[in-house]
């Protein structure tokens, strides 16, 4: 099944016009985070190659866009059952290429087949509309308007490290569905994965061209592939800093687009204590920390820091760190390279240097850093602001709700909070002065259900994703003006 995708010495191909392709330059390798060891190593592509991509995507658009929805919904349905039949494999990939623990590789698989199936159902059951004429003044009911819903063209989809098969397929899957052709470019870290998916869908049946690969370093490919004349929509889920840089240099392509987050947790006085701790420390620990909803600071009212500290501080403690291939129940696994285990670690060092407590962790083993836990950060410390993408928690003490409200919407980016309360005004009037595109009530910060929509502000995104939102967004409105006599 997927002998295909890489040669004798373990190299991926990417998946253009139909072929499976292998670029003549120097290939990039990929380090597993786990042992530092090269697991294989992906085509470093040229801009002409691109190109090919790209109008191979321009051409299948034409006869791709005629299929019908339930053309469209039962091929998806055929990706989802393979995702079923090889789930064991893309698994142990996961381990292996991003050092996700089994629980949550088990999880990103499952969610995805949920998520392609109720896709395909959602776009079979979305519809346009009729207006009449009269209902506006000075018109009659001559005039009847019928809309519908039209796909862009060609989609480029740029998936992240840390969810290469469901942020891969949460693009893939409204953008097919509603008719457009896509190339997914996934993260370098990632790609092996995002390219299994690609077979899948090769493998299900989706024609020559409609759903294509490319892989490569940004610096040749990166910009161009944003910017080429024949891309008409750019889905990104990554970083504030290149979600911001793709947005200066596109013109006139509409953007997708999911980027970083300084998720709070807003703990007031009536909060259930263990409700909010387990919440808390679920939320800012699974995975490392790498994940764009993670809860990355704690808010706390005086009347319950100190008990709140304190239940925290007893799950930190029990949380499991280790080696994922050796381990099925681990939570602190190693960061995804050294490079970012050296942006958290100047984290702990300025709290350190500028007073704050450190009540857990603070080490590190290469790029594995030890679950820690802050109390008494304050705004002057970077650990207040800045997003780690790692297992690291400040607590900070605020004298009130109000407080709580001024300090997280200081904050540059504006994905989710969360607020812990058993006082449902309190909960409203937080959420209605939060500048962030979701408000949990007495949950962690965190993505889904999948039909809901799902979306940040500022720093933190443009436009809003969930299936229908997605799809929607993906598509453009037409309207047929019938004049009657």
């Amino acid at each position: 099944m997927f002998e295909v995708l890489r040669d004798d010495f373990n190299q991926y191909k990417n998946l253009v016009n139909g072929e499976w392709r292998q670029s003549n330059q120097n290939p990039i390798q990929i380090y597993s985070p786990i042992h530092q060891e090269v697991i294989g190593c992906v085509s470093a592509m040229t801009r002409e190659e691109v190109d090919q991509v790209v109008q191979a995507s321009k051409e299948a658009f034409r006869l791709w866009k005629q299929t019908t929805i339930e053309e469209r919904a039962n091929l998806m349905y055929k990706v989802a059952k393979l995702l079923e039949d090889y789930k064991s494999d893309l698994t142990q990939l996961l381990i292996k290429e991003i050092a996700k623990d089994r629980k949550s590789a088990d999880s990103e698989i499952e969610r995805t087949i949920d998520f392609i199936k109720f896709t395909a159902d959602t776009a079979r059951n979305l519809a346009g509309e009729t207006i009449s004429g009269d209902s506006f003044p000075g018109y009659n009911k001559n005039k009847i308007s019928i809309v519908k819903r039209e796909p862009l063209g060609v989609v480029v989809a740029i998936s992240p490290f840390n969810y290469p098969i469901n942020l891969a397929a949460s693009k893939l899957a409204p953008a097919l569905m509603a008719g457009n052709t896509v190339i997914l470019k996934p993260a370098t870290q990632g790609s092996m994965c995002g390219l299994y998916l690609v077979r899948l869908f090769e493998q299900a049946g989706f024609p020559k061209g409609v759903i294509q690969s490319v892989t490569g370093k940004g610096s040749e490919i990166g910009d161009y592939i944003t910017t080429h004349p024949g891309i008409d929509f750019v889905n990104f889920t990554g970083s504030t800093q290149v979600g911001e840089h793709i947005s200066r240099i596109t013109s006139m392509v509409p953007l997708l687009m999911e980027l970083g987050g300084k998720d709070a947790a807003i703990v007031l006085k009536d909060a259930d204590i263990e409700v909010a701790a387990s919440n808390i420390v679920s939320g800012a620990y699974s995975y490392s920390g790498q994940r764009c909803t993670a809860v990355k600071r704690i808010l706390v009212v005086p009347e319950v820091a100190d008990l709140l500290v304190e239940r925290i501080l007893e799950k930190v403690r029990n949380l499991k760190t280790g080696n994922p291939l050796e381990q099925d129940d681990v939570t602190i696994i190693p960061l995804i390279n050294q490079q970012a285990a050296d942006f958290v670690m100047e984290l702990v060092d300025d709290a350190r240097i500028k007073g704050a407590k450190l009540l857990a962790g603070g080490g590190r083993k290469g790029n594995l850093i030890e679950p820690t836990l802050f109390d008494y950060v304050t705004t002057d410390m970077r650990l207040a602001w800045e997003e780690p993408f790692g297992p690291i928690l400040p607590v900070i003490r605020v004298a009130n709700m109000d407080e709580a409200i001024e300090i997280a919407n200081q904050s540059v980016y504006g994905l989710q909070s969360a607020v812990f309360t058993e006082d449902i005004d309190d909960a409203f009037y937080i959420a209605n002065r939060l500048e962030v595109g979701t408000v949990q009530i007495n949950n962690k910060t965190e993505r889904g259900p999948d039909h809901f929509p799902f979306l940040g502000v500022k720093a933190s995104g443009i436009g809003t994703q969930g299936i229908r939102y997605s799809i929607e967004a993906m598509t453009r409105l037409k309207a047929t003006v019938i004049n009657l006599k």
